[in-house]
């Protein structure tokens, strides 16, 4: 780890989506600039912990705390989340139509930037810096002008995620399954992009299964969350382990 003060702080959160219990008892600390992967089995509560933290509203935290740069995470409403450097990529991305892509990466870094004290971007020098990212993740430049993730591809819906992070340079970054329906080039935009950013500090939580990447990244640690819980810690032997075996280790059940 890069740091011996945490940037995310969590204790004992646990949330309810709907009637259901999802995450018992989750709690971990992640400094600036660190990476840590998330594995766990379907419904194990991986994409559960990041809309959780991002504030959305069916996910209900019951109990527990966070703390994000200092900062009562659970005061803070999604937008204010976001606007204090948290951002949280979709495992499934939506579409949002009749929103401009560009006009909608825009006003989300205009809205950070000004929660940063710093002067807000024109079109002229944002295009710029835009179809400048874009190119360099493999995104065609004629999706900047298209509403938000209409008719993009699984893969094209995921460089778009990396497009915003790559913009937004966040404080900490969620990224649910990013690498999901990318191709190798894809991949390997996922693994530069992220290397960037954490030498300018920019933190990061990844939910991946995918061995190839999660080398690549070389993460600080590697978390294996069942039943809500988090199970296991270790490092990039604890997801060999895991791509060899599979999630048959969790078999027995976890106390929280």
């Amino acid at each position: 780890m890069t740091s011996t003060l945490p940037l995310l702080h969590v204790r004992d959160l646990r949330v309810d989506v709907g009637e259901r219990n999802v995450l018992k008892s989750i709690s971990l600390d992640v400094p600036p600039g660190a990476l840590v992967v998330l594995m766990g089995a379907n419904g194990s509560g991986k994409s559960t912990l990041g809309l959780a933290l991002a504030g959305h509203p069916s996910y209900r935290v019951t109990g527990g705390h966070a703390r994000f740069g200092g900062q009562d995470l659970l005061a803070l409403n999604a937008q204010e989340r976001a606007r204090a450097g948290l951002f949280v990529s979709f495992q499934a991305p939506p579409d949002i139509p009749g929103v401009k892509n560009n006009l909608f990466i825009r006003s989300a870094l205009n809205a950070v930037r000004e929660a940063r004290g710093e002067a807000p971007l024109d079109a002229f020098d944002f295009l710029g810096s835009a179809r400048a990212a874009a190119r360099q993740l493999g995104l065609p430049e004629a999706m900047l002008s298209r509403p938000v993730n209409e008719g993009f591809s699984g893969g094209e819906r995921k460089r778009n995620e990396l497009l915003q992070l790559a913009l937004l340079q966040p404080r900490l970054a969620l990224l649910d399954e990013i690498d999901s329906g990318m191709d190798v080039d894809g991949v390997r935009a996922v693994v530069q992009l992220i290397q960037t950013l954490r030498t300018q500090g920019t933190a990061f939580v990844v939910v991946s299964h995918y061995l190839q990447l999660i080398e690549s990244l070389q993460p600080d640690a590697v978390l294996r969350l069942d039943q809500g819980c988090i199970a296991e810690t270790g490092g990039v032997a604890l997801a060999r382990g895991i791509a060899q075996t599979g999630f048959a280790r969790a078999a027995e059940p976890v106390e929280a």
